[in-house]
């Protein structure tokens, strides 16, 4: 399988190159998002495409915005993004692409972690809270938690870090009313995903969703939900509280590069191709697993 490390529409405009995604301007309403193949850990792009992460994360989306609409409305605007690209580039954004209204991103990233784990698991080794919220004493790597927690980041450019910042900064970033809603959009879209993805055999330990808002202030799920490259799937069967449990999403590289002794820093190591495909096999089940009868 080809993979796509950057789309080449020449069709419509440019706008912004993400960690994962490229962004294009349809028209003054509609933007053109197409899901390549690239993956970012610890916050660097690295040299080598995921084949297929782009359709699965696209696919995954789908299924997640049509199944939790009824409790937020999305950002995807119903028109076939091979319908606003030249037929040349319609192999570019099939299965990979989203048309979506334009809209306001907020300034915030909406992470809710209902497991202890990754750097929430850290910080609870360090300071016996996580992103400075009290927990209780004595609970274990990968211990669920007593209910999912609201810890919100920041949105760091290319090259930064996201930094955690607590519900108070979220309040002055968004306004009172405003950051309420997320948070409580947050969890609400956490707890249904969580509990429909418990019944095919996935653990979602921790999510990011983004959210963005219309000229009339309607709060919007944007970007992309529920997928690998936002989440941590366990399979429910290998897990087991005390340990870091097997994932089906990018934790495989971010282990990997973490046993490699790279710093973190810009430029990322090449991944070995064996390291590559293991990523896209687990990408692949988790889709398979979620949106099968």
């Amino acid at each position: 399988m080809s993979a796509l490390h950057e789309s080449t529409i020449t069709s419509l405009p440019l706008l912004h190159r993400g960690k994962v995604r490229d962004l294009y301007e349809v028209d003054a309403q509609h933007l053109l998002i197409v899901q390549t193949d690239r993956l970012s850990a610890f916050d660097v792009i690295l040299p080598d495409p995921i084949p297929g992460k782009g359709e699965v994360l696209t696919t995954l989306s789908n299924f997640w915005f049509d199944k939790l609409q009824h409790i937020l409305p999305n950002h995807l605007s119903g028109i076939a993004p091979e319908s606003v690209v030249s037929p040349s580039e319609q192999e570019q954004v099939r299965g990979r692409a989203f048309v979506t209204k334009k809209l306001k991103p907020l300034p915030i990233e909406a992470i809710v972690r209902g497991y202890l784990a990754g750097s929430g698991w850290k910080d609870y080794q360090k300071t016996g809270t996580m992103c400075g919220l009290s927990l209780p004493a004595g609970l274990r790597e990968a211990d669920k938690l007593p209910q999912p927690l609201f810890t919100p980041s920041t949105k760091a450019a290319i090259g930064d870090h996201d930094e955690n910042i607590s519900y108070e900064q979220a309040v002055r970033l968004l306004g009172e009313k405003r950051a309420a809603q997320v948070r409580d959009a947050t969890v609400a879209l956490y707890v249904e995903a969580a509990n429909y993805a418990a019944s095919k055999g996935i653990i979602i330990a921790d999510t990011k969703f983004e959210f963005g808002v219309d000229d009339e202030g309607t709060l919007y799920l944007i970007d992309e939900a529920l997928t690998p490259d936002s989440s941590r799937f366990w399979p429910s069967e290998d897990y087991q509280a005390g340990s870091n449990p097997p994932s089906f999403d990018k934790q495989f590289v971010r282990d990997w590069l973490e046993a490699s002794g790279w710093n973190k820093q810009e430029p990322a190591p090449r991944i070995p191709q064996d390291v590559l495909q293991k990523t896209a096999d687990k990408y692949h089940e988790a889709l398979h697993r979620l949106i099968s009868a």
